[in-house]
């Protein structure tokens, strides 16, 4: 083992021993309790009404109680339970807290090839379990999931493909309006785009999202801190799956930008199998005809991030869209933005393919920097 390898395992497994500590030590704290220093909820969501604040029985509804020009955070505390609904948030200032990041489960089960009540597919666009669009929208310790079972379609589809095979299944989406958007301790759970930030700012911390198949997408600016991007298991599948899939503006600075974040896999991946990732140009209509959208030009970076051995050594994959004259064209990886800079671990490979920023960029990458204005209050 090199010297190298040996001091990225010494900085993973203090990572991991502090994390658990960490866990172990919040686990004993009830949100209610540590709450006490906190603003009051303004809601609960629970089974049995709660004595001095407003019970309601679903999520929607509780969301639905807040002010519709809300200046300040409207908080709403969501009990253990699997809630099985789909949100939109459309008021802005709405804080979710969870009453324990992995029993308290907001969950929906759409595919974007799936009927809607009308008889019209989701598609990608409307399928998420939650869809944001309003601003300052902030989630701590729940747990937000697709739950459509991927792994059984591909063994016997349920439906018409529509795109490029209909299972696009997002739990969470940042659509039009969503911006300032926050998450602490969260669980994205899904498979094939799992995440769609597609608009706005955004900052992930300490948050673990699991997918396959461009499970972090969208052309929104994300910031993405100490957290956990785990790939799972796709069966059959030479490519297991591809990781960040930016489809970001030209005009726009950041994408997806990860920092100090672990690449994890299920330990049915094969070594080799998981791109870094591809850049995105999704089709849209012109006055010309529908077609790849030119301005899309991927923005993604990879900043001090532990790669399992799973993440391919040349890293990212080029990905097919459709020219402005019908012709089925690959957007390459060296067309667009992606880079990376102090990749540890057994999935770090130093490669042409795998564009390095160099040291005098790295001061672009502050927080303050790729969020623009904005100054979280954490």
């Amino acid at each position: 083992m090199s010297d190298d390898r040996r001091n990225d395992d010494v900085w993973m497994q203090r990572r991991r021993l502090l994390q658990a500590s960490l866990a172990a030590s919040m686990a004993t704290i009830s949100p209610l309790r540590a709450a006490a220093t906190a603003p009051p909820f303004d809601a609960v969501v629970a089974r049995t009404p709660r004595p001095g604040v407003r019970t309601f029985a679903s999520v929607g509804e509780a969301v639905a109680a807040a002010p519709v020009d809300g200046r300040s955070p409207f908080r709403i505390l969501v009990t253990r339970g699997r809630w099985h609904e789909k949100l939109v948030i459309d008021r802005p200032w709405i804080h979710l807290v969870g009453e324990d990041r992995s029993a308290s489960v907001l969950t929906f089960d759409a595919a974007a090839g799936m009927k809607r009540p009308d008889g019209e597919p989701w598609g990608t666009w409307g399928c998420a379990s939650v869809i944001v669009r309003a601003p300052d929208f902030r989630v701590q310790r729940l747990a937000i999931e697709n739950a459509f079972d991927y792994v059984g379609n591909l063994a016997a589809p349920k439906f018409e493909p529509i795109g490029p095979n209909g299972a696009q299944a997002v739990a969470l989406m940042l659509d039009a309006g969503a911006d300032r958007s926050l998450f602490e301790d969260v669980d994205l759970i899904g498979h094939q785009d799992t995440l769609f930030a597609d608009a706005g700012r955004s900052l992930f911390r300490n948050c673990r999202i699991s997918g396959s198949v461009d499970f972090v997408f969208g052309g929104g600016n994300a910031l993405f801190e100490d957290c956990e991007l785990h790939s799972r298991f796709r069966p059959g599948k030479d490519r297991q799956g591809y990781v960040a899939v930016p489809s970001t503006k030209a005009s726009q600075a950041y994408g997806l930008t990860f920092l100090r974040c672990r690449l994890s896999r299920d330990a049915q991946i094969p070594d080799g199998s998981v791109a870094l990732g591809r850049a995105w140009r999704p089709g849209r209509t012109f006055a010309d005809g529908k077609y790849g959208d030119p301005d899309a030009l991927g923005a993604a970076v990879y900043l001090s991030c532990w790669m399992d051995a799973h993440i391919d050594a040349k890293g990212w994959d080029a990905m097919g869209y459709t020219a402005r004259d019908g012709q089925r064209m690959m957007l390459e990886p060296e067309l667009a933005r992606l880079f990376e800079h102090d990749s540890r671990g057994p999935g770090a490979h130093e490669s042409p393919a795998r564009r390095q920023l160099d040291a005098g960029q790295l001061s672009l990458y502050s927080r303050d920097r790729v969020l623009s204005g904005w100054h979280p209050d954490l």
